[in-house]
């Protein structure tokens, strides 16, 4: 299966906050027990430098990704089964410093020794819309 195409805009200084939900051919969450997420921004695809990598690992703030049934620090979400929750906290986001990139989304099997299980869930574009307002928190 092909991933899907979800572009988006960060606004710089401010908390992103979204779930998207992993779902079969039928329209059923699928049960995303025991996998980890990496998601990578970056100038291009293949870029040797990532603006920011986000992971089930949760980073400063609870940036991170959230997943369904982990209570992820700092976030809201994910709120249902086959859930992930993306989290930028307003501190990582004020560090960011781009006009455009490119992520992609993937999801880990938690079994598979040397050779996991990766499904590409999401691609796209991001937009970073810049800060006015700046401030210590």
């Amino acid at each position: 299966m092909a991933a899907g195409k979800y572009n988006f805009t960060i606004e710089q200084g401010a908390t992103t906050d979204f779930e998207i939900v992993y779902k079969d051919s039928d329209g059923n969450p699928i049960d995303i027990s025991g996998y980890t997420a990496r998601m990578d921004l970056r100038a291009t695809p293949g870029a040797d430098t990532s603006y920011l990598t986000l992971s089930s690992s949760l980073g400063p703030c609870g940036t991170g990704l959230n997943m369904s049934g982990s209570g992820g620090l700092g976030a809201s979400k994910p709120l249902t089964s086959g859930s992930i929750g993306i989290y930028i906290s307003s501190v990582s986001s004020s560090a960011l410093d781009f006009t455009e990139a490119s992520y992609d989304l993937e999801i880990v099997s938690g079994s598979g020794g040397s050779c996991p299980v990766v499904t590409r869930l999401i691609e796209g574009k991001i937009t970073l819309s810049k800060e006015v307002t700046t401030g210590s928190y």
